[in-house]
């Protein structure tokens, strides 16, 4: 079937459902804090001769969706216009551009929603993640990937393995995430590592880190739930965190996990000051410590234990370079499995739903259909994947 008929059925399929599915390319979208809308939003096309059309199958909420939406900002990025949501996606290539030679309209991929510039200082050493010119989905001014299709360059869309569903490769973003924090922290065989931060981005990087080699994974947080979870994914030891001083805290994790003088490498997946302060405290003589959470705009921490054990500090922004790739093998082989860490799936005239269920805090991680999802068995068959997603399920999931 050629690219442009497959787009005409799934434009005229989707009119034929209800009226909340009737919109050819239906986006969520952030207008103000806690003002959201569902929109048409006309189908976009193909201006690169490199890019492709993909229909989003799957979107994961991030803890910088849910920021916007009740703030309206990070930083100095402020939603002054509308704006779509979401960036961590998975879908359907429905058409390419003619120099496309990797893809083709059916592939499932996973899609990187940041573009360089590829020209910079930064892009040309292999730092693309640094680019001044930044393109990323959801961050103002630029729209994300909470809509029924997306156009991306075809070397930002990772065609996934037969063995990979859709909706684990919605989860390749943040496991890229943690990727590159692992990388960061050259992470070795037989190296202890501490991860503040029992979180999605924690968990994913307490199974990179056990996939890398280590032999003593440790995951710290206050929510007993999470490092139970973090067991199950990765740790071989947690920490529960106490509303004690950074150094007790630091003294009682390296007695009850065995660490002896201190771990090897400590990554704060938190952005909490009192698990910075404690993870460098945790740190042996000579060890790295990683920064991957983001929290306050300043703060407080140990400098002399720092400069006294000579600690390697490394900070960690997004992905760059094969950590897309490398994730995707990690779930293909079985090394990392991110399927633990979906809660629930929503329907996408859900999402502000979803949006309200992320913000009580009691998830892992919460993921979004395609306002096509329902018709992709046209472009999935044999995949075998043909979820419907409903709150009920998720209920069904957190009632056990």
């Amino acid at each position: 079937m050629a690219p442009g008929s497959i787009i005409q059925e799934l434009v005229s399929e989707q009119n034929t459902r209800s009226p909340t599915k009737t919109k050819s390319n239906l986006s969520f979208i952030l207008n103000k804090p806690y003002d959201v809308q569902f929109a048409e939003r006309p189908i976009p096309k193909i201006s690169g001769t490199h890019d492709v059309l993909v229909a989003v199958n799957y979107t994961g909420i991030c803890g910088s969706d849910v920021h916007y939406w009740e703030h309206g900002r990070i930083g100095h990025f402020v939603v002054e216009e509308p704006m779509v949501l979401g960036h961590e996606s998975a879908g359907t290539v429905v058409d390419v551009g003619s120099a496309v030679r990797e893809l083709a309209p059916g592939d499932r991929v996973a899609l990187e929603p940041g573009y360089p510039c590829r020209r910079c200082i930064d892009c040309l050493a292999g730092r693309y993640n640094l680019c001044p010119d930044m393109v990323f989905a959801a961050t103002p001014p630029h729209d994300g990937t909470l809509t029924g299709f997306w156009v991306a360059p075809s070397d930002f869309c990772y065609k996934l393995p037969t063995n990979v569903t859709l909706q684990e490769g919605a989860l390749i973003e943040p496991l890229a995430v943690a990727v590159h924090i692992v990388q960061q922290a050259r992470v070795r065989p037989g190296a202890t590592v501490v991860v503040m931060g029992a979180g999605p981005i924690g968990l994913l990087c307490a199974a990179v880190a056990k996939s890398f080699g280590a032999v003593k994974v440790v995951s710290v947080d206050i929510v007993q739930s999470k490092l139970d979870l973090a067991t199950e994914l990765a740790a071989t030891h947690t920490y529960c965190f106490q509303r004690n001083s950074a150094e007790e805290n630091a003294n009682a994790l390296l007695a009850q996990c065995n660490l002896g003088k201190g771990a090897d490498v400590v990554i704060d997946a938190s952005g909490v000051e009192a698990c910075i302060q404690t993870g460098l405290h945790v740190v042996k003589m000579g060890g790295t410590y990683v920064q991957g959470g983001m929290g306050k705009a300043d703060i407080t921490f140990p400098i002399m234990a720092l400069c006294q054990k000579e600690v390697t500090v490394r900070g960690s922004f997004r992905y760059g370079p094969g950590d897309y790739q490398l994730a995707i093998e990690l779930v293909a082989n079985g090394a990392v499995n991110v399927k633990k860490l979906i809660t629930g799936v929503f329907d996408f005239t859900q999402a502000e739903d979803a949006f309200k269920k992320v913000k009580e805090g009691q998830v892992i991680k919460i993921l979004i259909s395609g306002p096509n999802e329902h018709i992709n068995g046209s472009l999935n068959a044999g995949i075998g994947e043909n979820i419907r997603p409903t709150l009920d399920r998720v209920s069904e999931i957190e009632d056990g």
